[in-house]
Order: C-alpha cells, then sequence, then structure tokens
C-alpha cells in the first residue's frame, strides 16, 4: 500500500515545515531546556532519564502545595505584584 511504512514517514520527515509549525510543536520541556536551559527529562543525580507525571500551573495551588512542605512562595512573576500604575496593573 502505498504511503506507509518506515519509508513513507521518513519521506514526511524530511519536508520542511513552515516556521509557526516548527515553534508548535516544541514542548514546554524543550522551551524549559532551550531558553533556561533547564532539563527537567534528566535526573541530575544519576542523569537517567524522568518522566513528567503532572503539570500543576494554577498559582492558588502551587502556593498550598508550597506552604504544605514548608518552602518558600516561587519567584517570578507568580511571587510579585506589580508595582506599576499603568493600564491594567493593580
Amino acid at each position: 500500500m502505498p504511503g506507509t511504512g518506515r519509508r513513507a514517514s521518513a519521506h514526511r520527515a524530511e519536508e520542511p515545515r513552515p516556521e509557526a509549525e516548527r515553534r508548535g510543536a516544541m514542548t514546554w520541556a524543550q522551551r524549559l531546556r532551550r531558553v533556561f536551559h533547564i532539563d527537567i527529562e534528566t535526573c541530575s543525580a544519576c542523569g537517567g532519564p524522568v518522566r513528567v507525571i503532572a503539570s500543576i500551573e494554577d498559582p492558588v495551588l502551587i502556593e498550598k502545595i508550597l506552604a504544605h512542605v514548608g518552602e518558600p512562595r516561587p519567584g517570578g512573576a507568580a511571587g510579585r505584584e506589580c508595582e506599576s500604575t499603568a493600564a491594567g496593573c493593580r
């Protein structure tokens, strides 16, 4: 059957994709590695692979979990309030 098997999939992989499609295909773990040089898919102790089982993105839930385990508030935008008086800020 034409278009099946390894040869067909290898041929499709060689075709150039538009830049927007290539950027959209990148996972958040790949973005962390590329932008911040953080590799969350490799164990820092043994170098083995790490499997991500959850991604918690709700700032309120993150603060509750960190408070429960005795960790400080996260840094970055989630841990600070805007000091600007610009429109849209508090």
